[in-house]
């Protein structure tokens, strides 16, 4: 009777673990595919908030047809990579809008409207491993187009209007347009970043380093640096980028060195931290970029920038060079700058 007593309490034993084994399994499977649901409910939240935080503007279908031709693209081999490999010209604008509680306490313009504070045309090689970068003086006379403007109707041609006039007037698709028509090259992409967002993308990647030729102190941008080497944060950066009076003649053209040094400093440290290996960091600097974004609708989406970006992994900060748009003082006023010819139209037939 002992031996039978013993058996059915060690088989009771037996079942009573069994049955804990089978429960704390249930609950670790629970438990598993509670993390796993909730993971990718995670995942899909921060997708559809940064894709909702990219604003786009239709340009193709304000500008219709008549702009340069697209550049010609070579068909790729069967088995090369499935992502783009053709040459590419995207403006790239740094507007001091005021939109935004955290653009006006860095700086942006007045609230009736917002300037093109900063501009470049980028132009991505054939293979994308090299890149030139044309820095477009904000000063320059320029003859602005008629832009057509989104509430209907449009803007008169202007003659000898400064540059960053063009976005005032008319936005986006007035700034792609003066572009196309002093350069006579198609814009395939636009870009426009604000401060708020420029400042939170170099905090994202843990600030930038430059170097400084001369001591800077400007009241204007509140940058005051010694000459030197300097690590700056993001609010640091966008003064930087932003000075003007403490560098130089104080003219746009001092600034735009500061920029393009900024532009190789940035793209040195992107390449230098693995956001890769960070997913709380890599969030923080997609959150930063798409925040302060405005797009042309064919980059106007998450996976849009991505598949740009990974078409892009071989371009190096070592293959991109910064050049100005040729100029001259211009003569109706030595405070204003044209376009240096012939020299400015061989750059730009460069990047057709």
């Amino acid at each position: 009777m002992t031996r039978h007593k013993e058996q059915r309490e060690e088989q009771g034993d037996a079942g009573g673990r069994a049955g804990r084994r089978s429960r704390a399994l249930k609950i670790a499977g629970l438990t598993l595919t509670g993390t796993l649901v909730l993971g990718a409910g995670v995942v899909g939240w921060a997708y559809r908030h940064l894709n909702h935080n990219i604003k786009s503007v239709d340009i193709n279908s304000a500008l219709g047809d008549d702009r340069p031709a697209r550049a010609v693209i070579t068909p790729s081999p069967a088995a090369a990579s499935p992502l783009p490999t053709g040459s590419l010209n995207i403006l790239v604008l740094g507007s001091d809008s005021r939109s935004g509680k955290a653009n006006q306490e860095l700086g942006g313009g007045d609230s009736s409207g917002a300037r093109s504070d900063t501009a470049m045309v980028v132009h991505i090689d054939a293979g994308r491993t090299r890149a030139t970068v044309v820095s477009i003086p904000r000063d320059t006379l320029v003859t602005r187009p008629s832009c057509p403007l989104a509430s209907g109707g449009s803007t008169a041609v202007a003659h000898g209007a400064m540059f960053n006039t063009a976005y005032e007037v008319g936005g986006p698709v007035c700034a792609v347009k003066t572009v196309e028509s002093m350069t006579n090259v198609r814009m395939d992409h636009y870009v426009e970043i604000d401060f708020s967002g420029f400042a939170k993308l170099v905090d994202a990647v843990g600030g930038v380093d430059v170097t400084t030729a001369q001591d800077i102190d400007d009241d204007e941008s509140h940058l005051h640096l010694a000459a030197g080497p300097h690590h700056l944060d993001g609010r640091q950066a966008l003064a930087f980028a932003r000075t003007r009076y403490g560098v130089g003649d104080g003219s746009d053209l001092g600034r735009i060195g500061l920029q393009q040094q900024l532009v190789k400093a940035l793209l040195a440290q992107m390449a230098a931290t693995n956001l890769l290996t960070d997913p709380a960091g890599l969030y923080r600097a997609a959150d930063a970029v798409t925040a302060g974004l405005t797009t042309d609708t064919g980059l106007d989406s998450l996976s849009e920038l991505m598949r740009l970006g990974q078409s892009l992994e071989g371009l190096t900060a070592d293959h991109v060079r910064t050049v100005m748009m040729p100029v001259v003082p211009a003569p109706s006023d030595h405070n204003r700058v044209v376009a240096n010819e012939p020299t400015a139209s061989e750059l730009w037939a460069s990047l057709r």
